[in-house]
């Protein structure tokens, strides 16, 4: 038996779901530097699992006899209403299901909990593609947990080694307010 097959035009419609259902966040109680300016409304709400940051054993810039766990870049897969409905990579990027994809720019961070990357506030550039990332204007990083770099060591050994760390986090998506 061949599984069902929606049409894209059908997208939308499991978004706006996804959407329904999807928990609001409190601007108001988050760390200011994370908060969304007035004028945007919550239009997405995604959790993500197999989320994973890569780091890499490198010379620090300034001191290249010391060495540091840096910064390679994330994966992860972008969850809503209990279904898959994008990935999230290195660019930053956030890609839908729906073929619509998102960059942007981080404006700010505030630090989690220990053990936890920071909160953060990327603005967005124009999406690509046609569907539900259309008109993103904001995407916060939010409730983090892991994806900080390894305690390993770091040092002339080690450098070139790669580690990947789990990492959780909702990526919650604002629009303009109409």
């Amino acid at each position: 038996m061949r599984p069902l097959a929606l049409p894209l035009s059908a997208l939308p419609v499991l978004f706006a779901t996804a959407c329904a259902m999807s928990p609001k966040v409190d601007n108001a109680a988050l760390p200011e530097a994370v908060r969304v300016p007035a004028g945007h409304h919550q239009a997405w709400h995604t959790t993500t699992s197999g989320g994973e940051i890569t780091y890499e054993c490198r010379a620090k810039k300034d001191m290249p006899e010391q060495f540091e766990w840096a910064f390679v870049g994330p994966v992860a897969t972008l969850n809503a209403g209990g279904k898959v409905v994008g990935k999230y990579y290195g660019g930053p990027t956030w890609e839908a299901t729906d073929g619509s994809k998102v960059t942007g720019k981080q404006v700010a961070v505030s630090p989690a909990m220990p053990g936890a990357i920071p909160l953060q506030l990327v603005k967005a550039n124009p999406a690509e593609g046609a569907g539900a990332l259309v008109g993103v204007s904001y995407i916060q990083r939010l409730n983090t947990r892991g994806g900080v770099a390894p305690a390993l060591p770091c040092g002339a050994a080690q450098k070139g080694q790669r580690q990947v760390v789990s990492y959780q986090a909702d990526y919650v998506f604002y629009k303009p307010a109409m």
